[in-house]
């Protein structure tokens, strides 16, 4: 199991100080380390105030001072968990809920963003997308994990459903067992758009560092059940299969998981 942190702060606002503090201090550490910073947005709660997406919600301090003016914008690297087979200007896209809320404020080369391919079937934009990481690896633009051979990603941020499901790996849904691919696809998510494509879990547990950020009270029950005593009982959620090959950090609300052990808190 990867070693894991738990940060509890009391509102989803002081989540996104302290996730940006977080973000910052990775970027300048991945960067001295290796010359880039990868990141991988998913949808949920982090985009932004008016839509759902994990990763602009929860980021949006870092278009504010000091980190937009501080961080190495032109070494971060953005790629995606999941997103709707749609195109990039429809308001369901990932990619659109990024840009808007996070992307366009600041300096990220274009070039940098790696959005999915338009216009495909989501097979093909699965494996489209499949092979562009596998070209980058190749290339040495990202790491490899040298336990799995899989692209090993600096930093993912990751959301929770309320059933539980990360991604687009749902718990009914066979490619949440998926082992050789990197990228899957899904024809019927439970909630619209229903076609998508998704990291596996075998691609996201190279990653160097998983932050899961979970907040609201609509995650409290999949989380107690995900991060409670009973954890490895019967049959697992998706977000208990979460274990990267570096470091788990959970951020959460007390709305999700109100304090019951002092010791927790960070």
């Amino acid at each position: 199991m990867a070693p894991t942190k738990v940060v509890r702060k009391s509102t989803e606002e002081e989540v996104a100080v302290v996730l940006a503090d977080y973000i910052s201090q990775r970027s300048t550490k991945y960067i001295a380390d290796h010359g880039s910073f990868s990141v991988v947005l998913s949808g949920g709660t982090l985009i932004d105030t008016l839509r759902h997406f994990v990763s602009v919600t929860a980021l949006r301090k870092l278009v504010e001072p000091p980190y937009v003016t501080s961080i190495d914008w032109s070494k971060w690297l953005i790629f995606f968990l999941d997103e709707r087979v749609v195109s990039h200007d429809d308001p369901d896209s990932n990619y659109k809920l990024a840009y808007d809320g996070f992307l366009s404020k600041v300096p990220i080369p274009e070039s940098n963003i790696y959005a999915i391919k338009e216009g495909l079937s989501p097979e093909e934009a699965a494996e489209e997308y499949e092979q562009r990481l596998k070209d980058l690896v190749a290339n040495k633009k990202l790491r490899a994990s040298p336990i799995t051979g899989f692209a090993k990603f600096d930093l993912m941020l990751v959301g929770m459903g309320p059933e539980g499901h990360v991604a687009s790996l749902f718990c009914w849904h066979f490619q949440r067992f998926e082992k050789e691919k990197w990228v899957t696809f899904v024809m019927d998510s439970p909630k619209p758009p229903s076609k998508r494509i998704t990291f596996t879990f075998p691609l996201i547990n190279s990653a160097s560092e998983i932050a899961m950020v979970v907040t609201g009270e609509e995650v409290g029950d999949a989380l107690k059940l995900t991060m409670g005593p009973h954890a490895s009982y019967g049959y697992p959620l998706p977000a208990q299969k979460v274990s990267p090959e570096g470091e788990l950090t959970w951020f959460l609300d007390n709305a999700a998981d109100p304090p019951r052990n002092p010791c927790c808190i960070l």
